[in-house]
């Protein structure tokens, strides 16, 4: 199929695709949408930027169309879980603009704003409710919400539900729905936990899968950058010194080097906010219309917050600190490149990094060139005892989304490897001896 009235989709959703500038579906949209408006379920292998939220978007809205059934108080015809807050509201967008003919109501619900607004509008019914979760369940626990009469439900990004612990809330949303009903799952890798997911929640579905889990954007053009990790922001400051960077995401492992990398590049005059989970709604909103706006060059992100994020003409991803998974690696230069468009990821790769790296190539089945920027005396590094300071997380501080490692108790009377013998009961011992660090995260 070459064109989208190929598809059979109502008259006022291909109005909707002209003026929006889609020409032809995507292979996803192709090969996902003539099944999804027989009724069937569907499996969905794809990656962000293949154009999978009009692949299950315009079946949608197409069928709501077709049956033109107002929603009860308090329900929803469709549902569509999220794993982040931007990407919600990416989605809620796209249904508004390919309906935009049509007067749907479409809402979203989300963490970090306010409940009222949000139970007001699920008091008046909803065509498409694109949500979080957490603030879902919410809702639903607090009786604002039925999901009794919803015929569909789309799980979007599922392996970064996974990640983000979502696993448990998302069957028990599942187990408010009609037993009968359709159903759409999309995800870039497939674990067994998602695997299992999937088969409980699936009935004879078509399988669609548009690119391996493992493959990067062909139009990106990647290198990597070899440097020393105490220099790393300088370098990036010289990489924004070359005006072709006029739109970059910049990735950080923690919330707290977001933070610090984004105060060094205004410090240095390159226009930048950062967004991560610490963030407020409002402030996460207002970074990225700025970003999207061209008022600022530099969106500093988190993967948990960059996730699913979608802006046309982003030039350059670059990778601050690698990803400690090459899957994260793929999503991340997966931000630029689309739309046609071309674009490049830069990473800059300290010593510590060089596993990722390798992990990387070798999940991607490709050998990414490399500029060596390192000092011309590194061995003067070597003998200093200590790690040279890095934007790298702090002992306590986990990448941003990552679960704690479970600790291992120590038996009962055995002392540490390495531990010094106690001393005697008599011997006297200072007031806050052995006290610990609250081990707080920033």
């Amino acid at each position: 199929m070459t064109k989208f009235s190929d598809l059979g989709l109502a008259e006022v959703i291909l109005r909707a695709l002209a003026q929006e500038g889609y020409v032809a579906p995507t292979p996803i949209q192709a090969q996902a949408i003539p099944p999804l408006m027989q009724g069937r379920d569907l499996l969905g292998i794809a990656q962000t930027g293949t154009g999978k939220t009009a692949a299950f978007a315009l079946p949608i809205l197409h069928r709501l169309i077709a049956e033109r059934r107002r929603p009860a108080p308090q329900t929803t015809s469709a549902l569509v879980l999220a794993p982040t807050r931007e990407l919600a509201a990416q989605i809620a967008d796209s249904f508004r603009a390919y309906g935009r003919f049509a007067r749907f109501n479409v809402g979203v619900i989300v963490g970090g704003v306010s409940h009222g607004p949000q139970i007001k509008m699920l008091a008046g019914g909803l065509d498409v409710l694109v949500a979080t979760p957490g603030r879902l369940l919410d809702h639903i626990g607090s009786g604002a919400l039925r999901l009794d009469t919803t015929r569909t439900i789309v799980l979007d990004e599922a392996d970064h539900m996974l990640d983000l612990g979502f696993l448990a809330p998302i069957r028990k949303i599942v187990s408010r729905l009609p037993k009968s009903r359709q159903n759409l799952f999309f995800s870039a890798t497939m674990p067994k936990e998602i695997a299992s997911l999937a088969d409980d929640m699936l009935n004879d579905p078509v399988c669609v899968q548009v690119t391996p889990a493992a493959t990067t954007a062909e139009r990106v053009d990647q290198r990597v950058l070899l440097v020393d990790g105490a220099a790393k922001r300088d370098v990036l400051v010289e990489l924004f010194a070359d005006p072709a960077l006029a739109c970059a995401i910049v990735f950080t492992r923690t919330k707290r080097g977001a933070d610090r990398v984004s105060q060094h590049l205004e410090a240095h005059g390159v226009g930048s906010a950062a967004i991560h989970g610490n963030k407020s709604q409002n402030q996460r909103l207002r970074a990225l219309d700025d970003f999207r706006r061209g008022r600022t060059r530099a969106l500093v992100a988190t993967d948990i917050a960059a996730r699913g994020i979608d802006i046309d003409g982003v030039t350059h991803v670059v990778n601050f600190e690698l990803p400690e998974t090459p899957e994260a690696y793929v999503h991340r230069i997966g931000r630029t490149a689309r739309a046609g468009a071309g674009g490049a990821a830069i990473s800059l790769c300290d010593n510590s990094e060089r596993p990722l790296l390798r992990a990387i190539e070798k999940s991607t089945r490709q050998s990414l060139p490399v500029i060596d920027r390192r000092s011309a005396q590194p061995a003067q590094e070597e003998r200093a005892p200590r790690r040279a300071p890095q934007e790298h997380r702090r002992p306590h501080e986990r990448p941003e989304g990552s679960r704690k490692p479970a600790g291992r108790a120590q038996p009962h009377g055995k002392p540490a490897a390495g531990a010094r013998p106690a001393k005697p009961s008599g011997a006297s011992r200072p007031q806050n001896s052995g006290a610990k660090s609250s081990g707080r995260r920033p």
